[in-house]
């Protein structure tokens, strides 16, 4: 019974990489109304073993799962293992704004990561994650009756896709046992469309197309630690520590404004600005935790992190600035996660479902930016599982499933509320690569 469930799921890796492949073109990275600040919605990093524990992985020590979260903790480790990791998401919002209510749904890869050993207890890593999304559409008619008495019905448009995605390389070692230390090289890259239209149906008046096209590049390093501490027996306590420096960002940004009537086009304004001219920045992030483990069944973990957005100079830049009446301000951003997970018997060979992992989390966040003078929030609640697929030299490989249920801002001050419901699948590969053959 074990070994059918086993290549059920394996076969389902197959299939749902198939479907995901296809389901990438022409689709949205991700979708919300407050992707339309800044540099728009930022990931929320990890794979799906962080996901489903609300977030957290500063201080996770776990040589099941990649965790790059922390640089250090790629050390946490079997030295002879290769390890990888993929993930895929799919995304359920429904937003309201007083009477009028919406919803959307997304379908993408999240993460593709790799690590393995160099030399006794160092470690390197190599992944490629979504650094920042961008996906909206809002689209409404003018309702004035003294304008429409003018100039005819109008039609407003505005439109936005593309995301930023990172790149990194990384590595750790550890030292006396207890002290792990780490370091990423991440390359950020992407580009990003910001779109808005004003069509008249009268002839007479000409519409006008406007926007701005982002190319995004930039360059920073990303340093952890962590330190483990024997409580006694299998209990042990984790403190970890992040920091990751704040860069500037490279690239063009494109802004302009046309008007079209009938078959004639006027550019009203067309320029391209070099954004390390304009000294705009990534804001930095420093992350501190604290976790306690018994041995490999159970642990629980508490993450701060503080992100300074503040002087990026992304709040009146062309491109990154708020269009329309509301107000746009960066801001410092805080956010809070726990999390908890338990095996109720990792060896038990006669029942499968006693040897998978159950998790649940807590997280609370506040976006890098304000709406108005009011700050954006959001809060969820975090549950999963991993499904284990073993043989005798891939032990670790197993299916890890989460669900995030949660809420971004509210529908007060003027705010559009946004519910979610999203769904992670990750797929945790092991083998033993370096294993010296005793027959031929």
């Amino acid at each position: 019974m074990i070994r059918k469930i086993e290549k059920i799921l394996l076969l389902s890796v197959f299939l749902i990489i198939s479907v995901s492949v296809s389901a990438q073109e022409g689709a949205y990275g991700a979708y919300s109304p407050y992707s339309i600040f800044g540099i728009g919605d930022i990931s929320k990093e990890g794979t799906a073993y962080n996901k489903s524990m609300g977030g957290t992985g500063i201080a996770t020590r776990n040589n099941r799962y990649i965790n790059y979260l922390n640089p250090a903790a790629v050390t946490a480790r079997d030295s002879l293992s290769f390890m990888a990791d993929f993930g895929l998401v799919q995304n359920n919002k429904m937003f309201a704004q007083g009477d009028i209510t919406s919803g959307n749904n997304t379908f993408n890869i999240y993460d593709f990561v790799m690590t393995f050993p160099i030399w006794r207890s160092s470690a390197f890593m190599v992944g490629l994650t979504p650094y920042s999304d961008v996906g909206y559409d809002f689209s409404s008619i003018e309702t004035n009756p003294e304008i429409i008495g003018n100039t005819g019905n109008i039609a407003y448009d505005s439109f936005g896709t593309g995301s930023v995605y990172q790149a990194f390389v990384g590595a750790g070692a550890t030292f006396w046992k207890n002290l792990s230390v780490g370091a990423q090289v991440i390359y950020y890259f992407g580009s990003i469309d910001k779109i808005t239209n004003m069509n008249y149906s009268s002839s007479s008046y000409r519409s006008l197309n406007s926007g701005s096209e982002l190319s995004l590049k930039g360059v920073t390093g990303k340093f952890g630690l962590q330190y483990e501490h024997k409580l006694g027996g299998d209990v042990s306590m984790i403190v970890g520590a992040t920091y990751k420096m704040g860069s500037g960002m490279k690239g063009y940004s494109t802004n302009f404004r046309y008007a079209n009537q009938s078959s004639v086009t006027d550019t009203l304004k067309y320029s391209v600005d070099t954004l390390a001219r304009s000294g705009l920045k990534f804001g930095d992030e420093l992350g501190l935790g604290i976790s306690f483990k018994g041995g490999e069944k159970w642990s629980a973990e508490f993450n701060y992190l503080r992100s300074d957005w503040r002087k990026t100079g992304i709040d009146s830049a062309p491109g990154f600035a708020a269009v329309g009446t509301s107000k746009f301000t960066s801001t410092v951003s805080n956010s809070y996660r726990a999390g908890f997970e338990i095996v109720p018997n990792r060896n038990d060979i006669r029942h499968y479902f006693r040897r998978c992992t159950y998790r649940a989390g807590f997280y609370y966040d506040q976006a890098y930016y304000k709406l108005d003078g009011n700050n954006v929030n959001s809060m969820g609640l975090t549950f999963g599982m991993t499904l284990p697929i073993e043989n005798e030299y891939r032990k670790y490989n197993g299916i890890t499933l989460g669900v995030d249920l949660g809420q971004k801002a509210s529908a007060r001050n003027g705010m559009i509320r946004e519910r979610y419901a999203m769904f992670v699948i990750g797929f945790n590969i092991h083998d033993l690569w370096f294993i010296k053959q005793q027959y031929q």
